[in-house]
């Protein structure tokens, strides 16, 4: 089944390329179904490419989904166009009446910053808050993991001496979670950030379920309990070339990065990188989608409540 996209989203014709199935809203709304409904809060700042990103993983289910973007503020946008943002994101004043079967946090390029000085970060707690109300899952996504553990489990932010970024390989724990059904025992996906988190101190300070770990990267796959809440570490939604470009980036920014780890044939970053997480990334976001969402939400979404969710697969 499709994604429900706006017709005239510039991601609708990058995934057409890909033959990828997208229906525009125009179609859609002559079918007779129940669509998922799932809003993207975008902190990216080249927002056009990090939605695609996302949209190309939710696209590989047979749900149908319906998907709308959400924008912190209204402050202008250095890498994106006022049109775009004005035609396709919402604010949240317009969603926050309403109840939502998943919601997606991106990341943000905010690692060295501490929380409290995060311009959004009260605008950010109050979209947390509100998701536990009226959202059936929320996930959240490298620099969004860090808030969501913050928000809920009060940790403070834990810093690297040194930019984690990379492909790392993981080790999965308790096969038969719902969110790790299909997975291998061992499985590839990048990295891209300057927090910490061990499994040791994730196990002394919450009650999550540690999903999958690194020995170099840490904990990459969290859940809570009941699957309201998934925290993701790493970035599977990147695109093959997105560590290069963030290596060009910081490179022209005098930053003198390492050079991202397992990423570049021989090590070299003169070589094209090749995508080796790709089925990883696509296989968790249709589990997110299935078992923390499809198989938990209300049919009438308008009858949200909190007894809808059970601990139990």
């Amino acid at each position: 089944m499709p994604i429900r996209i706006p017709d005239q989203l510039p991601a609708s014709d990058v995934l057409r390329e890909e033959n990828i199935f997208i229906m525009p809203l125009s179609r859609a709304s002559t079918q007779e179904i129940r669509p998922l409904r799932v809003l993207i809060l975008n902190l990216m700042p080249k927002k056009i490419e990090t939605e695609t990103q996302f949209l190309r993983l939710l696209s590989n289910s047979p749900l149908q989904v319906d998907v709308e973007l959400l924008r912190i503020d209204d402050r202008p946008s250095k890498n994106t166009p006022t049109e775009h943002l004005d035609n396709f994101y919402r604010q949240f004043e317009m969603v926050k009446n309403r109840n939502f079967d998943g919601l997606i946090i991106t990341g943000a390029p905010l690692g060295l910053v501490q929380f409290e000085d995060v311009i959004y970060w009260d605008h950010l707690k109050t979209i947390m808050e509100w998701a536990n109300k009226h959202v059936t899952s929320t996930l959240y996504v490298c620099w969004a993991a860090q808030a969501g553990l913050k928000l809920l489990y009060d940790l403070p932010k834990r810093t690297r001496k040194e930019k984690l970024s990379g492909v790392y390989s993981h080790e999965i724990h308790n096969p038969y979670h719902p969110i790790l059904r299909g997975f291998d025992d061992t499985f590839l996906a990048p990295h891209s950030r300057y927090a910490d988190f061990s499994q040791e101190y994730l196990a002394e300070h919450t009650d999550l379920d540690v999903l999958a770990t690194s020995d170099v990267a840490g904990v990459y796959l969290a859940s809570t309990k009941d699957k309201r809440n998934v925290f993701v570490t790493g970035h599977p939604e990147y695109e093959a070339h997105t560590l290069h470009h963030e290596y060009i980036r910081d490179l022209g920014e005098g930053m003198e990065p390492v050079i991202p780890i397992n990423y570049y044939p021989g090590n070299n970053p003169d070589n094209k990188p090749v995508a080796s997480w790709r089925s990883h990334g696509h296989l968790l976001f249709s589990n997110w989608l299935n078992y923390c969402v499809y198989q938990q939400t209300p049919y009438d979404l308008d009858h949200f409540s909190e007894e809808n969710f059970t601990k139990d697969d």
